[in-house]
């Protein structure tokens, strides 16, 4: 338990910079990480929850669901900030085997925006939305070890 407190913390890094100590004189304790974490992923599926609810409201229901819907998914990918830190956070993010992936969800979270907000497209916005969880889940199939070339295996199996 321990190993992973350090690990998603990113105390375990042997070289040690000014800015890290910075970083870790400053941080939050385990408790308040784990509490902040659930208390803005709950947020997140609460967002993306009232999102589909509101998705069936007249005239709006889909713009409403697009906005709640991403704004939900942010909230939830932003709540990992508390378990490793915001600068441990992005570096992770733009690691090169999940580089792609991470850009594919930000242009999707952009995208779904646009059409709901500027466009007023109702169809792009919920092309945008699945488009947004299937780039979510391919991204946060990436800390998973193999599970990306499990999934991909198991689609060429499935359509051979």
């Amino acid at each position: 338990m321990d190993k992973l407190k350090k690990v998603l913390s990113g105390q375990d890094t042997e070289d040690r910079s000014g800015l890290s100590e910075v970083v870790e004189a400053s941080s939050l304790s385990w408790g308040t990480r784990i509490k902040g974490f659930i208390a803005c992923f709950a947020v997140g599926i609460l967002f993306s929850l009232l999102g589909t609810l509101l998705l069936w409201v007249p005239r709006k229901g889909l713009l409403l669901f697009a906005v709640f819907y991403t704004f939900g998914n942010i909230a939830s990918i932003g709540s990992t900030i508390f378990l490793m830190g915001p600068l441990k956070q992005l570096k992770r993010m733009f690691e090169p085997t999940r580089l792609i992936a991470t850009i594919l969800v930000l242009v999707c979270f952009v995208l779904t925006l646009c059409s709901a907000f500027w466009w007023y497209n109702k169809g792009l916005a919920l092309i945008f939305c699945i488009l947004q969880s299937l780039a979510l889940t391919w991204y946060s199939l990436s800390f998973i070890p193999f599970a990306r070339d499990a999934v991909k295996k198991c689609f060429t199996v499935c359509l051979a």
